[in-house]
């Protein structure tokens, strides 16, 4: 054979070898095709395949006319894909960090990370494909406005940088009523106020669809195999009325500016239904910044605080003994005792709290001038038990049904924990704590014509498309005292804001103001102090057909004050007059033609009256 061709031998080596190439290439393809192919498969979809979410928008909060109080709005997280970048859009990364605020480091050091670790590096670590470089970006941001030639993130063009459509939480209000609409944390968790209690209206039902993407992470549509669309949550309305918000918390600012108070509590609401028309406490806090507030700023005193009510408590005593016809109006105490025989027991009546001395006065007087003493007697006319059965009719030591906010029960013993000055002092507003929702509510009963009514917050709930779901009416808890009674106690309270009573300064001229100071010690290291108050006045009109209830609580003014002792008729019945005045031209409340004084209605009723029943 000739040197210019190959041996046999070796032309079927090397055809054996080609062989064998093809032939290993053919058992792969089949191990890989037949064989592997399931479970390479899963590998296969698990890079392509994806379940993306579509996040349900947050249902707003609003107040009874429509104006919006909290609120999602649409943002973006933007964020980059490390191995999808490419070199040549560099030079973009400068104008990226201008559009998103932050360093342009931050997008270097994010392109760095190794798209086949994940942070934590262990056993178990995932490809990175996905690094968030800014999130809460507006949506305009994002995708740039041509019509105003403003470049946006999508018109740089930068591959492996995209953004995830979220929301989040806004209230436009700032402040307002920030105690009652509570916040959204920032792990989009509602974590206090309507946000927490109305959470199941609210929050809707996110969405979502199964489809492929391609290399640039952007979705295959016509990949897509199922879809279930998102469900976007209810809106709730309120009652509370944004303008009698806003007057009750400009008035609390100017008290807080007068008096640098400790707390305080403005509760406004509707006489009739007892709907919530406005809520306020001070100190308070910004609701898009709540984590920069004091965590004491957070708590809803309204309900959650408790302190000895005073003198607003009278109208128990008052209205059990009137209402057992055990007085009238015109039946006479002597007010000027100092000692009493109950119950076979000598006991110590209280001592006034202002400085004139009483002597006989008839129950409308006890009301006016706001007597201890005769407050007391009022209470053993009924007795122990009967007097607890009143106090606890009127709601107090019990909850009112206010929905959130933490509310507590506040303190009342039972008769047969009583010492033996319990009934001569609890009549006053001592050895009993309340919240200013219990006050409010007591006082709202007699405006009511007797029946106590639970504070309503909710008018309705709305879809998305503005159709009514489920609407909230009010809600009668029980009758505390007849209609008679009721009627015949507002008149008495009007002669509280007259010349002769203890609140002058809460009286308008022809609209019958009905209501009651309160000015109750703290009990500061054991002790009631002589320099600490809690000081209020709660109240309603006009008084022959209420409209509003106002209750005015401001705690520890008098520390401050240059002015001495904080009286209730001092710090309280003033800001009462100013939003009832306000209120007057909004809700057009009508003015009452003047009619007899308290006296001359004592007179009528006492003629009214059958007579002391025992």
């Amino acid at each position: 054979m000739s040197k210019g061709f190959a041996s046999n031998y070796r032309m079927v080596l090397l055809a054996t070898g080609i062989f064998l190439c093809f032939g290993g290439i053919g058992v792969r393809l089949v191990w890989l095709h037949v064989l592997e192919r399931d479970e390479l498969l899963k590998y296969l979809e698990q890079a392509r395949r994806s379940f993306i979410v579509e996040n349900a928008r947050r249902g707003n909060i609003s107040a009874a006319r429509g104006e919006i109080l909290a609120t999602s709005r649409t943002l973006m997280d933007v964020g980059l894909d490390p191995h999808m970048l490419r070199r040549e859009d560099e030079a973009r990364w400068p104008d990226l960090a201008r559009l998103l605020g932050i360093k342009l480091d931050e997008i270097q050091a994010a392109a760095r990370r190794a798209p086949e670790t994940s942070e934590d590096d262990g056993p178990d670590a995932k490809p990175v494909q996905w690094v968030k470089l800014a999130e809460g970006v507006d949506e305009a941001v994002y995708q740039g406005d041509p019509a105003r030639h403003i470049l946006g993130v999508k018109d740089l063009k930068i591959r492996g940088v995209y953004g995830n459509r979220v929301y989040r939480r806004f209230y436009p209000q700032n402040s307002l009523a920030a105690h009652v609409i509570g916040y959204v944390n920032l792990q989009e968790v509602p974590a206090a106020g309507v946000e927490h209690y109305m959470d199941f209206f609210l929050r809707g039902r996110d969405g979502w669809r199964e489809s492929e993407r391609d290399g640039r992470r952007q979705e295959l549509a016509q990949f897509r195999t199922r879809e279930v669309p998102a469900v976007d949550g209810y809106n709730v309305v309120l009652s509370l009325d944004a303008y009698v918000q806003h007057l009750v918390e400009n008035e609390m600012q100017k008290i807080a500016d007068e008096y640098s108070p400790a707390k305080a509590t403005i509760i406004v609401s509707d006489a009739r239904t007892g709907f919530i028309l406005g809520l306020a406490n001070y100190p308070t806090f910004n609701l898009n910044e709540y984590n920069k507030a004091p965590i004491g700023a957070l708590r809803n005193f309204a309900v959650a605080d408790v302190f000895e009510p005073g003198s607003t408590f009278k109208i128990v005593a008052a209205s059990g003994a009137l209402n057992e016809r055990l007085v009238t109006p015109n039946s006479a105490f002597d007010c000027g005792l100092t000692e009493i025989d109950y119950h076979n027991r000598h006991l110590h009546l209280p001592r006034e709290a202002h400085e004139e001395a009483f002597h006989n006065l008839t129950v409308a007087e006890i009301i006016s001038h706001s007597s201890n003493r005769g407050a007391a007697q009022l209470a053993m006319l009924l007795g122990d038990q009967r007097f607890y059965d009143y106090v606890r009719a009127f709601g107090f030591g019990q909850k009112t049904g206010f929905p959130f906010g933490g509310e507590v029960d506040g303190l009342l013993a039972p008769p047969k924990e009583w010492d033996g000055l319990t009934i001569t002092r609890m009549p006053m507003g001592q050895s009993v704590a309340a919240t200013p929702m219990q006050i409010h509510c007591a006082m709202g009963a007699i405006a009511n014509g007797g029946i106590l009514m639970q504070p309503q917050l909710f008018r309705e709930v709305r879809d998305e498309h503005d159709a009514l779901v489920f609407a909230f009416k009010d809600q009668p808890r029980r009758r505390v005292i007849s209609e008679h009674t009721a009627q015949t106690m507002a008149r008495l309270l009007m002669g509280v804001a007259s010349s002769e009573g203890t609140a002058p300064d809460a009286a308008i001229p022809h609209f019958e103001v009905a209501g009651k100071t309160g000015t109750s010690q703290k009990v500061i290291d054991g002790k009631y102090s002589t320099s600490h108050h809690v000081a209020s006045f709660v109240g309603f009109f006009p008084a022959s057909r209420p409209r509003v209830v106002i209750s005015v609580i401001v705690d520890d003014a008098d520390a401050r004050s240059p002015r001495g002792i904080a009286y209730g008729t001092k710090v309280a019945a003033p800001s009462f007059r100013h939003i009832a005045e306000q209120l007057i031209q909004y809700l057009d409340i009508k003015p009452v033609d003047p009619l007899p004084g308290y006296g001359g209605f004592a007179m009528q009723t006492a003629a009214a009256d059958q007579g002391p029943r025992r």
